[in-house]
C-alpha cells in the first residue's frame, strides 16, 4: 500500500505485480507441511514447491527478471527524493522478511501438508508466469544502476537476516490477533489514509 500511495500514477502496475505474488504465496503456504516457521526450518519441503516459493519471494523482493523489479524501479522513479529513503528501507525490510522463505530446507522427497488439488500447479504456472511476462512491461528498467541497487538491497537484507533476525525470537501478545482488534486497527488505518489523501 505504501508504494501505491506514494506513486499512484504507476500504482496499477505495482498492484498487479503484488497481487500475482501474494496469490502465489497464499497458494503455496496452504500446502506446506506447517505454518510454523521453526518447524519448517527442520522439515524439508518438496523442491518444486520451494522453487515456486523462491520465485514469488524473489519477485516481491525486487529481483531482476521478475515483474517486482520493474514495479519497484518504476515506482522509485516517480517519488520525491525524501520518499525514496523510506521506500528503500521498506525494500530492505521486504528482503529481510522473505529471506526466511527463500532459505528454507528442501529436498525432492519433501512433504506437503495435504494432497495437492488438481488445478494447483496450473494456477501456480499462470501466477508465476505472469511475474515473468509482466516483467516485459518496463524493460527500460534494465540499466546497470537500476539492476545493481536492488541486488545490493536484497543481499543486505539476506545478510541482516542471517546475522541478526534469524537468531531473534519475537513473541507478540495474542491479544493483537483477535478479530475485533484487527478490524479496529484496519478501520483506523483506512481513516488515516483517506485523511492524508484528502488534505
Amino acid at each position: 500500500m505504501g508504494f501505491i500511495l506514494a506513486a499512484p500514477e504507476v500504482g496499477g502496475f505495482y498492484a498487479l505485480t503484488h497481487g500475482l505474488v501474494k496469490s502465489a504465496l497464499f497458494l503455496i503456504v496452504g500446502v506446506l507441511p506447517s505454518r510454523n516457521l521453526k518447524e519448517l526450518q527442520h522439515q524439508p519441503i518438496h523442491t518444486p514447491l520451494w522453487i515456486a516459493l523462491v520465485i514469488a519471494s524473489f519477485s516481491i523482493s525486487g529481483f531482476p527478471l521478475l515483474s517486482g523489479f520493474g514495479a519497484k524501479v518504476l515506482t522509485m522513479k516517480n517519488l520525491l527524493p525524501w520518499q525514496v529513503i523510506g521506500m528503500n528501507l521498506a525494500a530492505l525490510g521486504t528482503a529481510i522478511s522473505f529471506a526466511k522463505l527463500i532459505f528454507l530446507p528442501h529436498k525432492n522427497q519433501g512433504t506437503t501438508e495435504k494432497p495437492l488439488q488438481p488445478g494447483f500447479w496450473a494456477a501456480l504456472v499462470v501466477l508465476l508466469g505472469g511475474l515473468f511476462a509482466a516483467n516485459a512491461v518496463y524493460y527500460e528498467a534494465y540499466t546497470v544502476g537500476n539492476t545493481v541497487k536492488p541486488l545490493l538491497t536484497i543481499f543486505a537484507g539476506w545478510l541482516a537476516y542471517f546475522l541478526l533476525i534469524r537468531r531473534v525470537i519475537f513473541k507478540l501478545p495474542r491479544l493483537f490477533e483477535q478479530f475485533e482488534h484487527l478490524i479496529g486497527v484496519m478501520s483506523l488505518s483506512l481513516i488515516l489514509l483517506f485523511w492524508m489523501a484528502l488534505t
